[in-house]
């Protein structure tokens, strides 16, 4: 299990990671910092409510480092999209808002056209949150100014954000995660934020090779399988699942916000704060 380093030699803590299928969370257990040693079974429930969307509307851009949010979003739950350029990230946006014939997100065949941090008011049955769309990364025709500019803006954004309630990080399933996917997953383990992975574009693959690429992604990342959702934005596979794991991170049910994680006896368990 590869472990994570600090600047000062030391070990850090993996993420909290919310969940796909039994909506578990995860602790930082004493004794242990590989990821995978991180789960603990249904530290918070959920009725399995699908989240509807009602509405969703373009409220405004971040572009420059320190640049304020928009008002209209302070104060509300987010949740940001994470992913290298081209993964696919904005058709997964309109699939997922149910925005496949009017685009809110704009999709290119151009790598790095969204040179912003875009956030989008959405209304649902459960509550109004904001779906925040972070920048791609890892293009490498991009100035290596222009690169260092985005990076800041969204470290900036997301090593602040205080009503950031987790990160979807999104991984090529043909490809599996690349080094720049890996140092994503690093830098908010660091942080201590709740991460869930999509995995795009499996309807490009057969099923024996989606099922071996699906395993191969879950074990360069160190974790298990039901941390991750296969999620087609041409057919939308996975829509409801990543809608009712989004519903159960955004809007927990108050007995589940309540329920302190479960554990063995002397493991020494903690949940960690989402938000």
């Amino acid at each position: 299990m590869r472990e994570l380093g600090t600047a000062g030699g030391g070990l850090r803590l993996a993420p909290a990671f919310f969940f796909a299928r039994e909506l578990r969370w995860t602790g930082p257990r004493v004794g242990s910092h590989s990821r995978s040693s991180y789960f603990r079974t249904n530290a918070l429930t959920h009725s399995r409510t699908l989240l509807r969307i009602k509405s969703v509307e373009f409220a405004g851009a971040i572009g420059q480092l320190g640049q304020a949010p928009p008002e209209s979003a302070r104060g509300m739950p987010q949740v940001a999209f994470s992913g290298r350029s081209n993964v696919g990230k904005s058709s997964l946006i309109n699939r997922l808002l149910g925005r496949t014939r009017t685009a809110i997100a704009r999709v290119s065949q151009q790598p790095g056209k969204t040179q912003e941090i875009n956030f989008y008011h959405v209304r649902s049955d459960l509550g109004d949150f904001f779906l925040v769309d972070l920048p791609g990364y890892g293009y490498a025709r991009v100035p290596d100014a222009l690169r260092k500019k985005w990076e800041g803006v969204i470290h900036g954004f997301i090593s602040t954000a205080k009503d950031l309630a987790g990160v979807v990080q999104l991984i090529d399933l043909r490809t599996g995660p690349s080094p720049d996917d890996l140092r994503s997953v690093d830098y908010l383990a660091e942080l201590g934020i709740p991460v869930l992975f999509a995995f795009t574009k499996a309807d490009k693959l057969n099923k024996t090779k989606r099922e071996e690429q699906f395993a191969a992604s879950v074990r360069k990342l160190e974790i298990t399988p039901d941390q991750a959702i296969a999620f087609s934005a041409l057919n939308g596979e996975g829509r409801d699942e990543l809608l009712e794991t989004l519903g159960a991170l955004l809007f927990p049910a108050p007995d589940a916000a309540a329920e302190e994680p479960g554990g063995d006896e002397g493991e020494g368990s903690a949940l960690i704060p989402v938000g």
